[in-house]
């Protein structure tokens, strides 16, 4: 049976679901701001929409209405949108970036945007990478927790407001982290759940409105 990614029309609202155009057989699709993505089987990704950044890493900065090949020839195991920005993790734990590089969330060490894939510096084995609004974080198969960019509400976890270029570790003992527009929040190997960054409406969960630079745990 063939995987259809199904989402919302380029040009136009739908009601209903459209089914993306090539004939692809996909594992997985992800949306971001205003481009999503989409992995085969055989771990080629495609993407589609918004370009503007380089988000959609086929070498270009065209806006295109139908999927097209990331470049580089990389086999990824799966792949993320954030804002105008995409993130990828091969099947070897490379994790790699494109796009939109404003704050050094791209992790290559610089702020340039790259229409192609950049591999994110360190050297470290990622098993899921996660990109938000100016920053953009992920877990080594070690379960340690890395993020970089932006860093203005301490939502690299870092314990500093120090923006970053490139991985910074945040803590270890991690299954997953997810990013918000200026918070993070990720759930460890014994089920705990912790945030940090921005908390001016409560969203890190610790009972407060308090700015917190370092993870704290949300309360149940």
């Amino acid at each position: 049976m063939t995987r259809a990614a199904w989402v919302m029309g380029p040009q136009r609202k739908r009601n209903s679901p459209t089914e993306v155009s090539g004939g692809f057989s996909f594992d997985m699709a992800t949306a971001g701001d205003d481009h999503s993505c989409g992995l085969t089987a055989g771990g080629s990704a495609y993407c589609w929409g918004g370009n503007s950044a380089g988000q959609l890493g086929d070498g270009s900065t065209t806006e295109r209405h139908t999927p097209v090949q990331v470049s580089g020839g990389l086999s990824f195991a799966t792949v993320g949108c954030g804002l105008a920005l995409t993130c990828g993790v091969t099947s070897a734990g490379s994790a790699y970036c494109w796009g939109w590089n404003t704050n050094g969330k791209l992790g290559d060490g610089t702020t340039a945007n790259r229409s192609s894939p950049a591999v994110v510096s360190g050297g470290f084995t990622f098993a899921s990478v996660d990109g938000g609004l100016f920053h953009t974080c992920g877990v080594t198969t070690g379960n340690s927790a890395y993020c970089w960019g932006g860093n203005d509400h301490g939502q690299l976890g870092d314990g500093t407001t120090t923006e970053r270029n490139n991985p910074g570790l945040v803590l270890t003992g991690f299954l997953l982290v997810s990013t918000g527009d200026e918070h993070t929040c990720g759930v460890t190997t014994e089920g705990g759940a912790y945030c940090w960054g921005n908390n001016s409406s409560g969203e890190l969960g610790d009972g407060t409105t308090t700015e917190r630079h370092a993870p704290v745990l949300v309360v149940w």
